[in-house]
């Protein structure tokens, strides 16, 4: 289950996922293992900075050099366990980039610039409910 927050303290933040888009259209990535699409976005490393995770992780997956990025909200996932329910947090960002490298230097085989929703989602409980957050929020230009 996803649930989304205006704020949470900053050291619960494990993850950074990027709604991105260039010229109207949806970013998303592939990676080399899987035969599936996502968002891009990742953990964060020891000592970084939340924003500084989004905007790496966004270079890393799609090749972004040139994007404007700013804040969308904090979400978490719940996972059911033996203990009970845990609850992970990220932060969910959007992106407009204007310009990407010629190569991907990270897992990342390929990205997909489409104005199309993938049918195959690498997370398909978590994905799709971010971007239609997002688009709620206002963070669809189109």
């Amino acid at each position: 289950m996803v649930n989304f927050y205006d704020e949470a303290e900053e050291h619960l933040l494990k993850f950074a996922v990027i709604f991105a888009e260039t010229e109207g259209k949806y970013v998303f990535c592939k990676h080399k293992q899987r035969n599936t699409w996502e968002i891009p976005g990742g953990h964060r490393e020891p000592g970084e900075d939340i924003l500084d995770t989004a905007k790496r992780e966004l270079y890393e997956e799609t090749g972004a050099v040139d994007f404007d990025i700013k804040p969308i909200c904090v979400y978490s996932v719940a996972e059911e366990g033996l203990s009970g329910s845990k609850e992970t947090f990220g932060m969910l960002y959007y992106a407009e980039i204007r310009k990407f490298e010629k190569e991907l230097h990270s897992g990342i085989e390929k990205i997909q610039i489409t104005d199309q929703l993938p049918d195959e989602w690498t997370y398909p409980e978590i994905q799709p409910v971010l971007i239609k957050e997002a688009k709620k929020r206002g963070y669809r230009k189109s």
